[in-house]
């Protein structure tokens, strides 16, 4: 077990007595990024205060640094772990700089002085997550979005070895997003710095982390790499979809298709089809789109949202099969939309140019 910084052996969590997640085992090296996925209540936050000590396991053991968590001092914890929950935190009378500077604590003496050194940890973690302008701001009078950043600042002054994050995208838009997971993945290369958390963001997810735990009923359902997880129609069951569908491959996800017989046919490629496929949807139209080859970019969401999809393999030529029920859907559609400005001249799109021509002659 030397290789891991962090472990659990036969964890089990819940309440009062109940177990919840039962014989949980997560392992992980310094420096790599483990995101748990799963429905709200599966018990992800359960499992994060448990290894935090918010919550007592009601089974087994966690260690850190080969040493078993639960005989480490709070001083001891507080060096090699720290925390972001999405709990709001209401300090009295505190800038945001003074929140920052909490995770200096464990650092200073009795009387929780700061030494220069410690204000310029804490500066530079407020650069890092660009909260300098918010620094002599009263924390309460600031968005979820913002105190979501300074407590991130005030996880990285504490200068970790591991940090335990719950949903830290929640109250984030898009920007920040993205800024902060950037931060935390440039953390963990250039700090070695271990990373536990939660997210609901699946494509945000796929793209972080080194292994994904997939919290299911009563037990971790599956552990590994991104690649491991998003397998074709793992997704879906893990949530249990009822509605929609959700390519792994791409991390598609889209509403139910409209039924019936397609009225309009969409000529597309190159991605170009997507949004008129997503428009249709949304007016209730039932459509056709074709021909399209399978690792086009419009090809999963056709596959999702069309009635019928005409469709031929990767890198072949259109084929007569295909030209033969293009055209019937033509001949039966009361509209056809070509989303490309202009076809391809090359060989592969002569098939696709005839059928636009071939619309053209019919009216359509």
């Amino acid at each position: 077990m030397e290789e891991f910084y962090f472990y659990t052996e036969g964890l089990t969590v819940g309440y009062e007595g109940v177990p919840l997640i039962k014989n949980i085992g997560i392992r992980l090296k310094r420096g790599e990024i483990l995101t748990l996925i799963g429905p709200n209540g599966a018990g992800k936050t359960t499992i994060l205060k448990s290894i935090i000590r918010q919550l007592a396991p009601l089974e087994g053991m966690v260690y850190l640094d080969g040493k078993k968590m639960q005989e480490l001092s709070g001083k001891e914890l507080s060096k090699k772990l720290s925390v972001v929950l999405t709990g709001r935190v209401r300090p009295e009378l505190m800038t945001c700089e003074d929140v920052v500077a909490t995770g200096r604590y464990p650092y200073t003496g009795k009387f929780g002085v700061l030494s220069e050194a410690d204000r310029r940890i804490v500066r530079e973690s407020m650069e890092l997550v660009h909260i300098e302008e918010l620094a002599d701001r009263d924390f309460t009078q600031t968005s979820d979005g913002q105190k979501q950043r300074v407590m991130l600042a005030r996880a990285i002054c504490q200068e970790p070895e591991i940090i335990v994050l719950d949903e830290p995208t929640s109250f984030l838009d898009m920007k920040y997003k993205l800024e902060f997971l950037s931060i935390i993945q440039n953390m963990s290369r250039t700090r070695n710095l271990s990373v536990i958390m939660s997210l609901h963001e699946l494509d945000l997810a796929g793209r972080i982390s080194d292994k994904i735990a997939c919290v299911r009923g009563d037990r971790i359902d599956r552990l590994g790499t991104p690649e491991e997880i998003f397998s074709e129609g793992y997704i879906q069951k893990l949530y249990q979809m009822t509605a929609g569908s959700y390519d792994e491959r791409t991390g598609n996800l889209e509403l139910e298709p409209v039924q019936g017989k397609p009225e309009v046919l969409v000529l597309s490629g190159n991605g170009t089809g997507t949004a008129v496929y997503r428009r249709l949807q949304r007016e209730g139209i039932p459509f056709a789109a074709g021909i399209l080859w399978e690792n086009d970019l419009d090809y999963p969401s056709a596959k999702a949202l069309a009635a019928e999809v005409v469709s031929v393999k990767a890198f072949c030529r259109i084929d007569e099969k295909a030209m033969k029920r293009a055209k019937e859907l033509i001949d039966a559609c009361r509209q056809v939309i070509c989303t490309m400005d202009e076809l391809e001249t090359g060989e592969f799109y002569q098939e696709l140019t005839e059928l636009m021509e071939y619309a053209k002659r019919q009216g359509k």
